[in-house]
């Protein structure tokens, strides 16, 4: 299968608007707001102990995201369907470490079915992180999974840009480049800060992962059923642009702190694997 490219339909978007909130709207709130195209993440565990003072720390230069905010300052949901070929060629990159590579997920924050869902391609070049995204109605969601030629149709709201016709079909010419297809959820609460006055720096907090399988055909949706990976703490995150600003190098040494790789999909793999319930369309994944 050919992903086919959107010449044609660039060509009519030349005087296209970005999206109004009404058309990034979960649950009211506006999802995948000041998004950064390529970005640092520095990733480490700490504690519950650790996790308190260096919220109370990160206060004093950020405030809650909107989502954090909406839901009363206890975490959100996030959730994402991860794509990968059947024998998990990118499972296997992230295992062995590679510094240029690339993953495909499909990002949601809840099960209602007139809410977008978000594809987004996360590459890393060494250190720095790549991202690419756009929203999709929930039905353009399962076409892409089931492998059909991308059309500008997927994208959700009246209005569409050229960077998420543009996403859209990166996505679908990655996904059919290594024959993916949707794998397994990976589920978390997040707590997030982030910068007032731009969308350069933020500070996340992700607790309660959890990995879930995907039954190919069916409507996305937050995992019921799902396995919790062990984990060695709260995975702390600093996301930043350009400079490594000095009051996170601060926070980094009053506390301690040590850079770690913390693969979420990985994890989730893995687990489901242990549980020999992870299958992919057509093939079992090797449980040993």
């Amino acid at each position: 299968m050919t992903s086919v490219k959107f010449h044609s339909i660039l060509t009519t978007l030349e005087r296209v608007e970005c999206p109004t909130k009404e058309h990034w709207k979960v649950n009211g709130t506006v999802a995948g707001k000041g998004l950064q195209a390529s970005r640092f993440e520095y990733k480490y565990y700490v504690d519950e102990g650790r996790a308190r003072a260096i919220r109370d720390f990160v206060k004093s230069y950020l405030e809650p995201d909107e989502f954090l905010v909406k839901f009363g300052g206890i975490g959100y949901p996030v959730c994402s369907l991860y794509l990968d070929s059947s024998g998990l060629l990118l499972y296997d990159q992230t295992m062995q470490g590679q510094k240029n590579r690339f993953k495909l997920r499909i990002r949601f924050y809840d099960d209602n079915p007139e809410n977008p869902a978000f594809l987004e391609i996360k590459r890393r070049d060494s250190d720095v992180i790549k991202k690419k995204r756009a929203a999709i109605t929930r039905e353009g969601a399962k076409l892409v999974l089931a492998g059909e030629t991308p059309s500008v149709d997927y994208l959700y709201g009246s209005k569409r840009t050229m960077r998420a016709v543009d996403a859209l079909d990166e996505f679908c010419y990655l996904r059919d480049r290594i024959s993916a297809y949707g794998c397994n959820y990976v589920y978390y609460h997040r707590e997030a800060y982030v910068s007032p006055d731009s969308n350069q720096i933020r500070v996340t907090f992700d607790r309660q992962l959890e990995g879930g399988v995907y039954v190919p055909g069916t409507d996305l949706a937050i995992p019921r059923d799902s396995a919790r990976p062990k984990m060695e703490g709260v995975v702390l995150e600093l996301k930043f642009t350009d400079r490594f600003p000095t009051w996170m190098g601060n926070l980094a040494k009053d506390f301690n702190l040590q850079r770690t790789s913390v693969p979420k999909y990985v994890k989730c793999v893995d687990v489901l694997k242990d549980k020999r319930v992870l299958k992919s369309p057509g093939h079992s994944i090797p449980t040993t």
